[in-house]
């Protein structure tokens, strides 16, 4: 008889079949909780799938601007040019006038006030904008007949792209049946086209969605972060390398490192509301500036800073500190010389972890006034600004169905930025990263 039969028959441990049978459940739970792990993998991973797939279906038409191609007059008798064309004639003059001409020659059967107005309805009321920029960027265009493509209206963008059927009923949409035989009468002659949307690109914000563009709010968002990095990287590395390296263990500093995961923690409306009255309401700083934009998101980051920090710097083997100060460094030395470069790179990687999260944020800055409507593009941390995440709540709240797209392509961008960030965190963890 074995041990095990013998322990069993004389009641000192289990069976050899309980023993099997426990072990078999120990197996059988084992592979139940693998289970359970690929299967929330699979989920998470499939819910990233949907979300992408979901963004990224709204949002790519957006990079496309449908564009209608005109032989306009720039005749200065129709632009109400009077006299030699100088700079001050020519940015006064009357484009739009000259749009309209060109729309109406395409078109010469149209007649009729109600049907003219649907006409012009065709082509982007924006587009004597665009040429009077191109008029003052070449004076001598004034007196020519030039082919331009022309931005087409919001509406006929998204009737073009599909996102509005042609064949729903006609009070389902508001592109009515003679505009959508005037369109089919372009794409017949090869006059409408859809092309690279640089608009998107270099624009500051609009309500028209046709010039709308996201320079404005890309450019706020790298002003922002600026500020908020000028201010929370060295505070956050000073106060990680004092607590880990000089503060005494004792219940005050223990008080502080609770509060410092606290604050880690804090609702991010919680800051902006603090920016609010402090920033602005105290020390009476501009409104909607990036520097207070940015002071914010610093007091949101900083904590982030901190704890990567303090981790950091322990990883750093304490052979590294007795070495120096064995040779002769003093505190201060051994600290900056060798402690902290060894520390930088888990010190970098959180510190832009915190800054991808602050490009993230939309509440606090809402509450500081970047939720305001600026068609300029910032030029320095005191101008009037917004972020891309303000960008794309003041879209989606926009009631234009091309807003939807644009929408959407800006949320592409955010997360391409994200994407970037977190890549170049990963990357910098990888490269310097030391084993011990």
């Amino acid at each position: 008889m074995s041990v095990l039969e013998t322990a069993g028959t004389h009641g000192r441990g289990p069976s050899p079949e309980a023993a099997r049978a426990r072990v078999r459940r120990r197996y059988r739970a084992e592979k139940r909780f693998r289970a359970y792990g690929i299967i929330s993998i699979v989920l998470a991973l499939s819910f990233l799938a949907i979300l992408f797939v979901t963004v990224i279906g709204k949002g790519y038409s957006a990079f496309t601007q449908t564009e209608i191609l005109l032989p306009i007059q720039l005749d200065p008798a129709v632009l109400g040019i009077e006299g030699a064309p100088d700079e001050a004639k020519i940015s006064s003059a009357n484009y739009g006038a000259a749009v309209k001409a060109a729309i109406r020659a395409e078109f010469p059967e149209v007649s009729g006030r109600r049907d003219l107005r649907q006409l012009y309805e065709l082509v982007s009321s924006s587009a004597g904008y665009e040429l009077r920029a191109l008029a003052l960027k070449d004076p001598a265009l004034i007196g020519t007949t030039r082919d331009v493509w022309v931005p087409a209206s919001d509406d006929i963008d998204v009737l073009v792209k599909g996102h509005v059927s042609m064949t729903s009923a006609e009070s389902d949409r508001r592109v009515n049946d003679r505009q959508i035989a005037w369109i089919k009468q372009l794409e017949d002659k090869g006059t409408i086209a859809q092309h690279f949307n640089t608009r998107f690109f270099v624009n500051g914000d609009s309500r028209q969605p046709e010039q709308a563009g996201i320079l404005g709010a890309v450019v706020g968002s790298f002003l922002t972060l600026i500020v908020t990095l000028a201010l929370a990287f060295p505070v956050g590395v000073m106060a990680a390398v004092y607590l880990e390296e000089f503060a005494p263990r004792n219940r005050f500093t223990d008080l502080i490192e609770v509060n410092i995961n606290n604050l880690a923690a804090v609702p991010s409306i919680v800051f902006g509301l603090l920016g609010l009255a402090v920033f602005l309401g105290f020390f009476g700083l501009p409104r909607s500036a990036p520097l207070v934009g940015g002071m914010v998101l610093a007091l949101i980051v900083l904590p982030t800073i901190i704890i990567a920090g303090r981790a950091a710097l322990k990883t750093v083997p304490p052979s590294i500190r007795e070495a120096a100060l064995g040779m002769g460094a003093s505190r201060m030395q051994m600290i900056a010389h060798h402690v902290l470069p060894l520390a930088m790179p888990g010190i970098l990687t959180g510190t832009i972890i915190g800054m991808a999260h602050a490009l993230g944020e939309s509440a606090p800055l809402l509450m500081v006034g970047m939720v305001a409507f600026v068609v300029d593009v910032p030029h320095s941390i005191f101008d009037p600004a917004t972020v891309l995440p303000v960008q794309v709540y003041m879209w989606a709240d926009s009631p234009e169905r091309a807003f939807i797209e644009r929408t959407s392509a800006a949320i592409i961008v955010l997360l391409l930025f994200l994407f970037v960030m977190n890549s170049l965190a990963i990357f910098l963890r990888h490269k310097f990263e030391r084993r011990w």
